[in-house]
């Protein structure tokens, strides 16, 4: 058994990069079918034909969109993301910052909902039928229910507007204390708390009963093992892969789907920039924001598959 682990890391982390190589070809092709001419958006209406050509040229767009691609690959392995088209930029310089934000308000985010999601989907468990179980369950699913947007709406009209303890807006840029760091990521964290944990705490609770109904936790139990006993001792560490699995993929949306959250509360994240670029048809930092997203999905998914196969107890 002990041979297979090996192969079946390798083979987790072999997939991964074959999905990293299928994505960049999606989302290369997939930016180039955006509607309008980046050469026309640039210089604006009144351009003549011979400028608009003339930056195309400049610009590689005149060329094959195969020759494009393999061009943008090879710069992808030197660490050479482009220049901007709109901000005449490296792309790399214009993503550090903003990456270094969305960085903070995940870690933020995932130092509060992980211990919170991980404490309310155990012990739901234990507590099986009970009225606790009953509340967090109907917590949980209405929250999973409601739309992003909706949960950080209603953020801004209670602590914003009527109770007008925290801005509602998240002015990074003006923090000088605690307090002011505190003000400016509290309404962020708080509705990506809400939309992350929310989906922890179920699967992680099913995980966890799901291990509760294996014989030899049974077994533990006729042995006269106490409730916590029963489900730290014995069915917590087998239930750990799918728990981390949910863990990763509720995570990963902290840095691919934080877009709403952002752009709702101005924060200068990765994926604000995101946006703008796509207003202004920049295909470069498009181009860079969204395989980063990708790249971040697919290391935390990767990651937790690797868990859960060593932390599989058949296997060691």
């Amino acid at each position: 058994m002990r041979a297979r682990v090996p192969s079946l890391v390798l083979s987790r982390l072999l997939i991964a990069l074959v999905t990293l190589v299928i994505v960049s070809f999606a989302v290369f092709f997939a930016t180039t079918l955006l509607p309008g001419d980046t050469a026309s958006i640039l210089l604006g209406q009144a351009a003549t034909p011979e400028a608009v050509a003339g930056l195309r040229t400049a610009m590689h767009l005149d060329e094959p969109a195969l020759f494009r691609f393999l061009r943008w690959c090879l710069g992808l392995l030197r660490g050479d993301l482009g220049t901007s088209y709109a901000n005449n930029m490296p792309v790399a310089t214009l993503i550090a910052g903003r990456l270094v934000n969305t960085l903070k308000l995940a870690g933020l985010t995932a130092l509060i909902s992980v211990p919170l999601a991980l404490t309310l989907g155990i012990t739901a468990a234990m507590w099986r039928g009970s009225v606790y179980d009953r509340i967090v369950t109907i917590v949980t699913i209405g929250v999973i229910s409601v739309p992003e947007f909706v949960v950080a709406t209603s953020a801004v009209l209670l602590f914003a507007v009527y109770l007008k303890w925290l801005p509602a807006l998240s002015f990074t840029n003006e923090i000088h204390s605690f307090y002011d760091l505190l003000r400016a990521y509290a309404m962020p964290v708080i509705t990506l708390t809400f939309v992350v944990s929310a989906q922890m705490i179920r699967m992680g609770r099913a995980a966890v009963i799901e291990t509760l109904n294996t014989p030899y936790v049974e077994m533990a139990l006729l042995k006269g093992a106490s409730r916590p006993r029963l489900v730290l001792k014995h069915a917590l560490p087998n239930a750990l892969g799918p728990i981390v699995n949910a863990m990763a993929l509720s995570l990963s949306y902290l840095l691919g789907g934080v877009i709403i959250i952002e752009t709702i509360f101005n924060y200068p994240g990765i994926a604000m920039l995101m946006v703008d670029a796509v207003s202004t048809r920049d295909l470069p930092l498009i181009q860079s924001c969204a395989m980063i997203f990708c790249l971040g999905y697919l290391v935390l998914i990767t990651a937790a598959d690797v868990i859960a196969i060593l932390a599989n107890p058949r296997l060691r």
